[in-house]
């Protein structure tokens, strides 16, 4: 592989957290977050998937690197089946930080007038796509079709509605129109496509190759293919800002942990696979078959690249759908941090509070 890196929220959710933010955390790349020194957090809690598009926390976790570079702070880890919800945890306070995809990265400044997040890192590119019957081999054969995707607001929604718009079909917000657009969880997504009762489904990996070799199913769309150089984030890292104002010390040995995963993943991607699966294993109970975990792992790029360039046209996606309402997303980085440890500034699209 190549090295390279709604939610619903009750308003009062939102006020709280923006209130115990504040305004004036760091949000710019270039500012000295990265030098502030802070008291290490007593705890650290982590959200995350268990997802290939979220390996580098899964194997980083699994195999121990986080909580040896936290040192004496407590890893406490939860596992999302989708970013909404993710969202929704660190709005609730019952999070420090999360990995989530772009569209709930950006939801979440929007909700909190970009108070309540900021974006530290990326951590997966690829690694989603379109996965239908093998009888719709075309976008027009979609027309009357259901097709499923992991949770409404969320960046495979996003992906699946622009998809869909771009191709001539009308969905309302609530999903339903020319195709009609089902959010579940991954694994209801299987079963239901196993047993007809869905046509197709945008989903992350694992599950875009589940689909595929479990299910019977073909990709209809690559998303790689819809974006330039085929690049476009997937999965990021989001710090609360109170945590990050008050604990730089931690967000910084955090960095250092996915930095030290992500380099173990790229340097031997067939034991990472390994590790992954174990820990796929124990997280929801059932291993992946060798070659699903194989097939899925060629179809991502671990690392700590933010891709922000992408990021902005995600937003542009997720402002098209209603979903999320249109603001600036200056400020929504803050890559300080991890500039410092990589030796050079991380690119952030000029989305850095300067």
């Amino acid at each position: 592989m190549k090295r390279t890196s709604l939610i619903a929220v009750s308003l009062l959710a939102v006020a709280a957290l923006a209130t115990a933010c504040g305004g004036s955390s760091s949000g710019a790349s270039d500012q000295p977050a990265a030098s502030t020194t802070g008291t290490p957090a007593k705890e650290l809690r982590l959200g995350y998937f268990a997802n290939v598009t979220h390996a580098g926390p899964v194997y980083g976790v699994g195999s121990g690197i986080y909580q040896k570079e936290l040192g004496s702070t407590k890893l406490k880890t939860q596992i999302f089946n989708a970013g909404p919800a993710a969202v929704e945890a660190l709005f609730a306070g019952s999070l420090d930080a999360a990995y989530v995809g772009p569209n709930p990265a950006i939801n979440a400044f929007v909700k909190s007038k970009g108070e309540a997040t900021r974006i530290v890192a990326g951590a997966t590119s690829g690694g989603a796509a379109l996965v239908v019957k093998p009888d719709i081999t075309s976008p027009e054969q979609l027309k009357g079709k259901k097709i499923a995707d992991p949770q409404t607001g969320g960046t495979q929604d996003i992906a699946l509605r622009t998809y869909l718009k771009d191709k001539g079909f009308k969905v309302n917000a609530a999903g339903a129109g020319d195709v009609t657009i089902v959010a579940q969880e991954n694994s209801t997504t299987l079963d239901l496509f196993k047993s007809g009762k869905i046509d197709g489904a945008w989903v992350p990996e694992p599950w875009a190759s589940r689909l595929v070799l479990d299910g019977g199913g073909k990709v209809l769309v690559d998303e790689k293919t819809l974006w330039p150089g085929g690049r476009f984030v997937t999965t990021n890292l989001v710090v609360t800002t109170k945590f990050l104002k008050e604990h730089p010390e931690t967000v910084r040995a955090l960095l250092k942990a996915q930095i030290s995963a992500d380099a173990e993943i790229n340097n031997d991607p067939k034991h990472a696979q390994e590790v992954v699966n174990a820990q796929l294993k124990e997280l929801t109970g059932k291993a992946l078959k060798p070659e699903v975990i194989a097939r899925a792992f060629t179809n991502i790029e671990v690392g700590e690249d933010p891709v922000a360039s992408s990021l902005k046209t995600s937003a542009e996606h997720a402002f098209a759908t209603g979903l999320v309402k249109e603001a600036d997303l200056k400020g929504i980085y803050d890559l300080s941090i991890l500039s410092d440890l990589l030796g050079s500034r991380v690119d952030d699209a000029g989305l850095g509070k300067g």
